[in-house]
């Protein structure tokens, strides 16, 4: 028999969190004042007036590198769960921790040679 009553906590963690944001995007939508004028709409950085284009066009090492950079942190923690059950779970996992870090050497290594870790 599949009991649904031990997956209350869930259900109820999941409504509360999805109502929370919901009411404050509501509320602060009623109780927003709404006033369009000159200084609303005018760009602002830090009280200086904008000089220029607003749009600039940025060099694509920049997002390259950000991407590089997110791809072997995030990679990276699931080194975590290994590393804190490395004695549990045997060898096998630790050769399978190895091929990963491996994979990851090498995947740097290319991001080297192919220039996206280079700035100038």
């Amino acid at each position: 028999m599949f009991l649904l009553h031990e997956y209350d906590i869930f259900w109820a963690f999941l409504i509360i969190s999805s109502v929370i944001p919901i009411l404050a995007f509501l509320i602060s939508g009623v109780l927003a004042p709404i006033r369009e004028g000159p200084e609303k709409l005018s760009s602002y950085e830090s009280g200086i007036e904008p000089m220029g284009d607003a749009w600039l066009q940025f060099r694509i090492r920049y997002y390259m590198f950000a991407l590089v950079f997110v791809v072997f942190d995030v990679e990276t923690v699931f080194l975590y769960p290994w590393a804190m059950s490395f004695d549990v779970l045997g060898v096998s996992v630790f050769i399978e921790a190895l091929i990963f870090v491996l994979i990851l050497i090498v995947g740097s290594v290319y991001a080297c040679r192919k220039g996206a870790l280079e700035w100038s």
